[in-house]
């Protein structure tokens, strides 16, 4: 892109910039330290120039706006043909209240519904279950049955809205007591769009939320996979997840190759099934973190659009080029939000969600200034969903496409952070894959590592968190606080009795008995008969029940 000897006359004048009027400045006010570095720790030069992506090929790099690579974005038009979907993740306590939630933020703008679960959902428990004790609804919805995802759903309109779900290990599940409770009010299942998150590969890496082993698990993503390719093509069957790799610790590059790594991984897992690559790939989306370091964020979804459609391409051969975009939903960096000087989250989200918008996400949520000490206040979601309407309606940065692309720091970025992930990609090649890389606990030894140097670059005062090592203020704190009903978990569990009460228990010991027959097969979809135990009401820690008996229980590996 550009001319050789230009770019050497450049680089002599950058030198003796550097030798003359830089160490002139510096001798009058030094600079403030010896090295800067982005929040993942790669060196930032002081100034970027043509010289510094001078291999830059416009047509095979950059192209344009909704066309191959999609460096610059998905869509020939932008945001000036559609905003982003403004996703605010929720969920807390009972069914009702997380309803009464989802019916507030819809009134107040909200284009999209995502829904949090609590940790007993999340690994596959009733609300009632021994192992549930005390955790009922503290980071999300609680949800055992069907009866419960008809009350949470009661009144949304599913026929025109789109809803994400959080959810990883029993996601098959859940998602079939959605689909379950949409057919019982008369919607049909090819008309319902969303997404359920769905990555186990990433659960084994950074979230720690698994309950199978690997193999089996894989099963059942692809499973979901087939099934969405069959009966739901609005639905997005899996959401492959940096966000979580990113929260446990990892860098920008990390993040970004892990988490195309895994889906990569669940693209030849797919095809093995013998799916059809540009029967699947269309439906694949994205979960990526935004942080606090504003270029290195942009310039990693445009890395990720680039290296997706190019393997895609190139490696899977897909010839649909929506099986080549890469699709992502995006949620602020929760690790960076302090308890202290919760106001000051307000600023820190902000500028992430700017640069989730500049980086051409399709879908964000944004963080509540409360988060690091209780569930979202409605004032403090409100005002988080505010940032996204004022980013999106006043600041004018929706009117063009990539507004930063060529931007010599941005596009060197992009560059740096492709070539670092395509070398993590050879290492997990070298270890026999992703799945294999994950049992010699690869991927987990990396994170680790970055997570410690952060750490002790902000013990050490290297770097500043405001309000925490820097900037410290003794002031109370004047926000108000979530307050859950205490007596939630009591009627919840009361609804549960009722349920195992009032239905056919002789159809769901059926339905169990035909689903672990289906395990042990292989060759069995476990969509249907996981839908079929959800309709007659088994529960969730029921049908999990059934899969912990047939496929075990995964107890990791000791890697440290």
């Amino acid at each position: 892109m550009y001319d050789k000897a230009a770019t050497d006359r450049i680089r002599s004048a950058v030198r003796h910039w550097e030798e003359t009027d830089v160490r002139t400045a510096q001798a009058r006010l030094p600079e403030r330290r010896a090295r800067f570095t982005t929040l993942s720790g790669a060196a930032v030069n002081r100034l970027y120039t043509p010289a510094d992506v001078a291999d830059l090929d416009y047509e095979r790099d950059l192209g344009l706006s909704g066309c191959y690579p999609f460096t610059r974005g998905i869509h020939a038009t932008g945001y000036r043909g559609k905003l982003w979907t403004m996703r605010m993740f929720a969920g807390f306590g009972t069914a009702e209240e997380t309803n009464a939630r989802f019916k507030y933020l819809l009134t107040q703008g909200q284009t999209g519904l995502s829904i949090a679960f609590d940790m007993p959902t999340l690994y596959g428990y009733d609300a009632d279950a021994p192992q549930a004790l005390g955790e009922f609804g503290k980071c999300g919805v609680s949800v055992s049955s069907l009866a419960d995802m008809e009350i949470l759903l009661d009144g949304l309109p599913l026929d025109r809205i789109t809803t994400s779900m959080t959810i990883n290990s029993p996601a098959a599940i859940i998602w079939a007591m959605y689909i379950a409770a949409a057919e019982r009010r008369g919607i049909p299942r090819a008309v319902l769009g969303g997404t359920i998150q769905n990555d186990i590969l990433k659960e084994f890496i950074a979230q720690k939320e698994f309950l199978f082993p690997p193999e089996p698990s894989l099963r059942l993503v692809v499973d979901t996979i087939e099934f969405g390719c069959r009966e739901m093509p609005r639905w997005n069957t899996i959401s492959i997840s940096g966000y979580h790799i990113r929260e446990a610790g990892a860098t920008a590059a990390q993040e970004l190759a892990f988490t195309l790594a895994d889906g990569f991984t669940y693209v030849e897992a797919a095809l093995a099934r013998g799916l059809a690559i540009d029967a699947f790939a269309p439906r694949l989306s994205f979960f990526f973190n935004v942080h606090s370091d504003f270029f290195e964020e942009i310039a990693k979804f445009r890395a990720a659009r680039r290296i997706w459609a190019q393997v895609m391409r190139e490696k899977y051969a897909a010839q649909d080029p929506r099986s080549w975009t890469l699709r992502t939903h995006a949620q602020t960096s929760g690790v960076s939000l302090t308890a202290q000087q919760p106001e000051v989250n307000i600023v820190r989200v902000a500028l992430q969600a700017l640069a989730a918008v500049l980086g051409g996400v399709q879908s964000l949520h944004t963080n509540s200034m409360d988060e690091a000490l209780a569930l979202p206040s409605e004032k403090a979601v409100t005002i988080a969903l505010r940032t996204q309407q004022v980013i999106a309606e006043e600041s004018g940065v929706a009117n063009t496409l990539d507004p930063l692309g060529g931007a010599f720091f941005v596009e060197a970025l992009t560059d740096r952070l492709e070539a670092e992930a395509r070398a993590y990609f050879h290492q997990i090649e070298v270890l026999g894959g992703m799945l294999c890389a994950i049992e010699a606990g690869f991927p987990q030894r990396e994170i680790a590592e970055a997570a410690f140097r952060y750490q002790q670059e902000v013990d050490a005062g290297q770097r500043t968190v405001v309000g925490v090592n820097d900037y410290v203020s003794e002031e109370p704190l004047t926000i108000p606080l979530l307050q859950i009903d205490p007596a939630g978990y009591a009627r919840q569990v009361a609804r549960l009795q009722r349920v195992r009460d009032g239905r056919d228990n002789a159809a769901v010991a059926a339905a169990l008995a035909r689903l672990a027959d289906a395990a042990r097969d292989p060759q069995i979809n476990l969509m249907y008969p996981i839908l079929e135990a959800v309709h007659v009401y088994a529960t969730l820690g029921e049908v999990t029940g059934v899969f912990r008996r047939v496929f075990g229980e995964y107890q990791e590996p000791v890697f440290f």
